[in-house]
């Protein structure tokens, strides 16, 4: 792997950190110092703007989208301290430096992001500004590959309708059953095609049942953050979860076994033109898998939840950093509403404590992808579009073909789109503003979002986006080994242009 090119850096103190601050010029990737023929210095210094040119007309923008730009929005207080993953590095990558130092641009304004008061130290990261002019070369290819993605109408409406004639089969009969103890259950549909990131097939779906349970008691495992015992503050005669009590705790596994049992049998109901199975128990997976094989195959994850509409856990406090995203306003909202625990299991040595619940947001992750502007109408009809979810949709496909690739190598296994998507968000909170996602930066957008994964990748941290204390690239979590061969495959994808995405 070639060295990284040096640049041209100053450093300022924040709250006791001496913290590089990288100028615009290198941070976009334009030399510093003319070189080459005297025609290519001047050709340089009027399409920079120098002093004692003139300076040339503003080309008009080609698309209604690139008349507007979102304003930088001013800086508010009160943003949670920023989870302590790698930083977010600057646009200047080796292969950005060749594509912008050849892009005619207007000068670049220096803003940088300074943290708040109550903000923890952090890389000063370069404002882009409204300087882009034109779409970066190499560009219409990330399009092409997006175009490729876009699900068919027909057979999304084919596979929705057959997801939705057996979800609703089977909460009709959990609402209605004799088995009382999950009467109450409702639907919540998440995952990437609810989320509007899914990529190559309508072929996975994720819903959630959920329960509500009121007056629980939640005692964590192990200072782990994320998994916790259940327990019932008052627990009268009555309730009907009593049957899945291993003493005063509610069992995470008895109440799979018995949802898993409903559903197994209840299939067999389902009207013949759909075969449907239920695929073998996952270890540790907190999901009942159907397969459907008529009249498409259709893969759909059945997850039982708790629903807790108390206060969030002490351990989310300092997570979900959108003050500056979104607005403190905006995440005082989300963290009013409920929370959920699926059953999935905490690791206990070479197995697993069964008893155990884990929290999930993926209800507030749905609504982060949903309104992911910092302008409300962004993307809207009549508004700007960004290429956030374009970024994430892209990244996520990146992944999935190089699994695919290297189906056999085990090093691929426990990476999953989750990782991805944290990393994501974690992008997007440190570049907030609209104007940093604009959709004719898709290249550049993009290549940051991959040299901050590879970041999490090298330094072994991936930081939960809602539980800054949980470090998702933990050693026991995925080996070092996993970590620099995606790292190294990756690496090799940029470098030659993304062949991967040759194959869609």
């Amino acid at each position: 792997m070639a060295p990284p090119r040096e640049k041209a850096t100053r450093t300022a103190s924040v709250a006791g950190a001496v913290v590089p601050m990288v100028s615009a010029r290198s941070a976009q990737g334009v030399p510093t110092e003319p070189s080459g023929p005297p025609e290519a210095t001047r050709a340089r210094a009027r399409r920079s703007g120098r002093p004692g040119e003139k300076p040339r007309g503003r080309a008009p923008p080609s698309r209604a989208e690139d008349r507007a730009e979102g304003a930088a929005a001013p800086t508010r207080e009160g943003e949670p301290p920023a989870a302590p993953g790698p930083p977010l590095p600057s646009s200047g990558s080796r292969r950005q430096g060749s594509v912008r130092a050849t892009r005619e641009r207007r000068p670049q304004p220096a803003p940088v992001e300074v943290p708040g008061p109550t903000e923890s130290p952090g890389p000063l990261v370069p404002n882009p500004g409204p300087g882009l002019r034109e779409t970066a070369p190499g560009a219409w290819k990330l399009r092409a590959v997006l175009e490729q993605l876009r699900l068919s109408r027909r057979e999304i409406s084919a596979a929705v309708e057959v997801v939705n004639r057996v979800v609703d089969h089977l909460l009709r009969k959990l609402q209605q059953g004799c088995e009382s103890e999950f009467r109450g259950v409702g639907l919540l549909r998440t995952g990437s095609y609810y989320e509007r990131v899914k990529v190559s097939a309508p072929n996975e779906f994720d819903v959630m049942f959920k329960l509500e349970v009121p007056r629980i008691e939640l005692q964590e495992y192990a200072n782990s953050g994320t998994h916790y015992f259940v327990k019932f503050k008052r627990n009268p005669k009555g309730n009907p979860l009593n049957q899945f009590l291993e003493g005063e705790i509610l069992s995470a596994s008895k109440m799979l076994s018995k949802f898993r049992a409903i559903i197994k049998e209840e299939i067999k109901n389902i009207e013949a033109d759909t075969d449907v199975i239920v695929e073998r128990k996952k270890k540790g997976s907190p999901a009942v898998t159907l397969l459907m094989r008529k009249p498409m195959e259709i893969s759909v994850d059945i997850t039982l939840a708790l629903e807790s509409k108390g206060s969030w856990p002490a351990s989310t406090l300092n997570g979900l950093p959108i003050n500056r995203w979104l607005g403190v306003k905006v995440r005082n909202d989300m963290r009013r509403r409920p929370f959920y625990l699926v059953p999935k299991h905490a690791r206990e040595g070479s197995g697993f404590q069964e008893e155990t619940w884990r929290l999930s947001f993926s209800h507030v992750e749905k609504d982060l992808l949903k309104n992911h502007g910092q302008a409300k109408t962004c993307c809207e009809t009549d508004g700007v579009k960004c290429c956030r979810k374009d970024c994430l949709k892209l990244m996520k496909y990146l992944l999935e073909q190089l699994k695919k690739k290297f189906g056999k190598r085990k090093e691929l296994t426990k990476f999953c789109s989750y990782h991805v998507k944290t990393a994501f968000f974690h992008v997007c909170t440190q570049d907030p503003y609209d104007s940093q996602w604009l959709s004719r930066d898709l290249e550049l957008c993009f290549d940051k979002c991959v040299t901050y994964f590879l970041q999490c990748l090298r330094t072994e941290q991936l930081q939960h986006y809602f539980i800054p204390t949980v470090n998702l690239f933990t050693p026991d979590q995925i080996d070092k080994a996993s970590k620099e061969f995606l790292s190294k495959q990756i690496e090799d994808q940029r470098n030659n242009g993304f062949p991967v995405f040759g194959a869609f």
